[in-house]
């Protein structure tokens, strides 16, 4: 099964590291393209690609105050992840829980008694 592009899927849209930074910038708030710039050591042209690929899938949106353009972070827009996320931590616990419970008998079983 063929996956959608970038511009349609969240997940394919944070596949991609530089967006995932650019995501990670703007989790502390609004930013002009600028400030995203200097904080990522990026060009203009690459954050400003990579924020149009966010602002279409709904991960970032855009604002104009006077000629800047600041982009702040939609965090509901990542429940998806969150969402298929859980079910693996869910699995995750379920066998650090198994590994608890086999050290445990572990002590038992070398404690004298």
């Amino acid at each position: 099964m063929a996956r959608s592009p970038a511009t349609s899927d969240v997940f394919n849209a944070v596949a991609e590291a530089r967006r995932r930074e650019i995501l990670d910038v703007l989790i502390t708030g609004e930013k002009a393209v600028g400030a995203i710039v200097d904080d990522l050591s990026m060009s203009q042209p690459q954050v400003s690609k990579h924020l149009r690929v966010l602002s279409e899938v709904g991960l970032v949106s855009c604002r104009a105050e006077g000629r800047h353009r600041l982009y702040r972070l939609e965090p509901a827009r990542l429940r998806p992840f969150h969402e298929w996320l859980s079910r693996y931590e869910q699995a995750w616990n379920d066998r650090m829980d198994r590994v608890d419970d086999y050290l445990i008998e572990l002590q038992r079983q070398g404690d004298p008694q």
